[in-house]
């Protein structure tokens, strides 16, 4: 049977929190009550995403950019030193790029991989222990309709989402038998900062918005069951999905 978890005072780590859907997700599980650490490299974003949850005191705001060689360890330590555990890690923090195979450089796409695959997977592995001390430890990780398909000029990118894809699925099933739940948001078109950059053609009418999004990663947080999801796909209703 299906509980419904009560997520007052629970901890969760959000990256990408400063805008986007990673502010719509801390303003959503505020709402719940929990306390967040929000990551990002924009201080003065990450700062109004805690202003705005309205219970700022209960937010730690940590600028690091994760892709530095010391940007994950400094987000872990002082996590662990402020909440003294973890129950909750959501993974979205991405970067994207609107460029031809061709002209895709080796920095560019090793950049994009680091962003949006390798720093969620390092997360992942060093958040585990911590996990496992919760009675509701949950990973979501925010991929994209990119994770399945492929786009003109969205090469470098696909690759990342792709390579986030299969992370999911192997540790979803790796840590099933513990308890911790691993999902993968999967949405096309959601109207954010870094879709006006990769499809700077696309309008924000008819979009997701990122609200829907955080409103399905709080059902999975606060409810268990024995059914396990590893992945949802989000589009846009009657409509084909896109990035």
């Amino acid at each position: 049977m299906m509980k419904k978890i009560d997520l007052n005072g629970r901890r969760a780590l959000i990256t990408g929190a400063g805008g986007g859907i990673g502010r719509a997700m801390a303003l959503r599980l505020a709402e719940d009550g929990m306390k967040l650490a929000l990551v990002g490299r924009d201080p003065e974003k990450l700062v109004r995403t805690a202003a705005l949850t309205g219970r700022p005191l209960d937010m730690l705001v940590l600028p690091v950019d994760l892709t530095k060689p010391r940007g994950i360890d400094d987000v872990m330590h002082i996590m662990e030193g402020h909440f003294k555990g973890l129950d909750v890690l959501i993974n979205n923090a991405g970067m994207a790029l609107n460029k031809s195979f061709e002209e895709t450089t080796l920095d560019e796409y090793d950049r994009i991989m680091a962003i949006n695959a390798r720093v969620p997977f390092e997360l992942c592995r060093r958040c585990l222990p911590l996990l496992r001390t919760s009675d509701c430890p949950t990973i979501i990780n925010i991929g994209s309709v990119v994770s399945h398909k492929g786009y003109v000029h969205q090469a470098a990118y696909a690759a990342s989402k792709h390579a986030l894809l299969g992370m999911t699925k192997a540790l979803a099933k790796e840590v099933a038998p513990e308890g911790i739940r691993v999902h993968m948001l999967s949405p096309g078109g959601v109207y954010t900062d870094m879709v006006k950059i990769a499809r700077p053609d696309l309008s924000e009418e008819g979009m997701i918005a990122p609200e829907e999004v955080a409103e399905l990663a709080a059902f999975l947080i606060e409810h268990r069951g024995n059914g396990v999801i590893d992945e949802i796909e989000i589009h846009r209703a009657g409509k084909e999905p896109f990035l």
